[in-house]
């Protein structure tokens, strides 16, 4: 007969096929498409990238958890989440090692030094890139053109002659000029609605195709990854300030509506960044209340700020402001009676005080 075994445990005690892992491996499926287009714009480097971004992420998490002598959490593919969300929020001119760098801040800086996946309170892929953006501001501003980086070297970094022969201007550095009738022309002539929605223009690895990450947001949706509220929200509140607030010399123009939503990480900011659960509310009214401010914010820093791309710190000012969000937005506990809440209170602190004197004697 064989032994049976009594196994004591907190709960939940229902168990369930989704986990981690497998959320993890939608969002890598979801982000297919966008990495695709990026190879096919910028060419085989953008594969490179990636391929080196991710295994700098396993290998900083597997070193710091050996050393620190935690559980090693590398099968859970969050690590591997980080690696290709910082190539994609990068250029593909940036040299390997910065990358690298950026790889060491995301993942042992800003995870792992606040208790590693699910104790974070900053976005860690945008987190690396902000960091990135502040030590190394040329390299992260230096856009390939599209088509021109399949020549790039794929060594670890690229040569000035070709920055200087294959490298210009985004729709969004246009549009930041001061004469917004002619940065709207200028950006005409070069960059079409077609090619922002498709992806034939420069930027970032994973930014430049809406469509891509569209069909990646959409995938994520359907299958229960994430929740629409916080997309919609942040996507909608764009789309209505740049509707009425337009920059090309009238209001309600909506060509140029469309290419602040096009253009920049906007679609990558909404579906892949602002969704992470750990830095995003747990409230209904706070994911859309979450979505709204960091739409406020992208349009405030395009529009008035010293830098023509708002996204990645829209979404880290929200990260930082999500337990606010969450202790305003938490719903009440019926059958709970402010007496009952007092007691608790009160409760807390004795409990508290109890513990401080104990600690003294």
């Amino acid at each position: 007969m064989d032994e049976l075994k009594l196994s004591v445990a907190s709960s939940p005690h229902a168990s369930h096929p989704v986990g981690t892992q497998s959320l993890m491996r939608d969002v890598l499926i979801a982000l297919i498409p966008a990495m695709a287009m990026g190879i096919y714009v910028f060419g085989f480097r953008a594969l490179i990238q990636t391929i080196v971004s991710v295994i700098f992420c396993e290998i900083f998490e597997w070193g710091y958890c050996k050393l620190m002598h935690k559980p090693i959490p590398c099968k859970d593919l969050s690590a591997a989440i980080t690696g290709v969300l910082l190539v994609f929020v990068c250029p593909v001119t940036l040299p390997y090692w910065t990358i690298i760098i950026g790889d060491f801040f995301a993942i042992v800086i800003v995870k792992q030094l606040f208790g590693g996946l699910g104790t974070n309170f900053l976005n860690p892929a945008l987190a690396g890139r902000a960091f990135l953006m502040l030590s190394y501001p040329v390299p992260m501003t230096t856009w390939a053109l599209p088509g021109q980086a399949n020549w790039a070297p794929l060594g670890m970094s690229v040569g000035q002659d070709y920055i200087d022969a294959f490298t210009g201007a985004t729709p969004l550095s246009i549009d930041y000029m001061k004469n917004a009738e002619d940065a709207l022309n200028l950006t005409a002539s070069q960059f079409s609605l077609g090619d922002m929605f498709i992806g034939n223009i420069g930027g970032t690895v994973g930014e430049v195709s809406a469509i891509a990450l569209l069909i990646g947001g959409i995938y994520l949706i359907c299958r229960g990854v994430i929740r629409p509220r916080i997309p919609v929200a942040y996507i909608a509140t764009v789309a209505v300030l740049t509707l009425i607030f337009s920059r090309s010399g009238g209001h309600f123009d909506f060509v140029w509506m469309l290419r602040e939503i096009f253009a920049g990480g906007l679609f990558l900011g909404a579906f892949f960044m602002a969704t992470d659960y750990v830095t995003s509310p747990n409230t209904p009214k706070g994911e859309i209340i979450f979505g709204i401010g960091a739409g406020l914010l992208v349009v405030f820093i395009r529009y008035f700020g010293g830098y023509p791309e708002g996204v990645c710190y829209s979404i880290l000012v929200m990260n930082i402001l999500v337990w606010l969000i969450d202790k305003a937005t938490m719903p009440a506990r019926f059958g709970v009676t402010k007496e009952m809440r007092q007691a608790e209170k009160e409760a807390a602190k004795a409990a508290k005080k109890a513990a401080k004197e104990g600690s003294e004697a």
